[in-house]
């Protein structure tokens, strides 16, 4: 397998796997995932199986320090500079799920923030993943101000 920044014909592959990953009214569309692909390619990162993609993780950098809504449809949000390395989704395909996909991604995506020199990354979860992400270091904040999708969300942060 083999993690790669994406790129804009990737598009229908990323929305595919979000429909696949989130039920309708958390899943960003087509055109968000593509603004996204426009503004800051360099951190959507997507785990490849030879030809198939399996995941990606995607989010902007930004010098605000908790993630809101507004970010996830804004990509002109984003600052190349920012401190901070937003996560807006950990997708894995269902059949590629308990394998180690998503770890492998966040531990890359971990790995390009600390060397871009960010203060560290922010994502949101439901309670059922707080325990997963604090596996990689991420500290709940508690629940978040999040209203996406009607969904209580958590946020958590991994300081460097």
């Amino acid at each position: 397998m083999e993690i790669r920044t994406a790129r804009p014909n990737d598009l229908k592959a990323v929305s595919c796997i979000e429909a696949e990953c989130f039920p309708p009214a958390e899943a960003a569309g087509p055109a968000s995932l593509a603004g996204r692909l426009a503004v800051y390619p360099n951190h959507f990162w997507v785990l490849m199986d030879g030809d198939t993609m399996v995941g990606f993780v995607n989010g902007m950098v930004t010098d605000t320090p908790d993630l809101e809504d507004v970010m996830y449809d804004a990509p002109s949000l984003h600052n190349e500079a920012g401190a901070w390395q937003m996560i807006f989704g950990v997708d894995t395909r269902p059949a590629y799920r308990r394998r180690g996909c998503a770890a492998a991604l966040l531990n890359h995506v971990i790995g390009e923030a600390r060397a871009q020199g960010r203060r560290g990354l922010v994502l949101t979860c439901k309670d059922r993943l707080v325990h997963y992400y604090a596996k990689f270091g991420f500290v709940s904040e508690g629940i978040s101000q999040s209203t996406h999708g009607d969904v209580v969300w958590y946020q958590m942060r991994l300081t460097f």
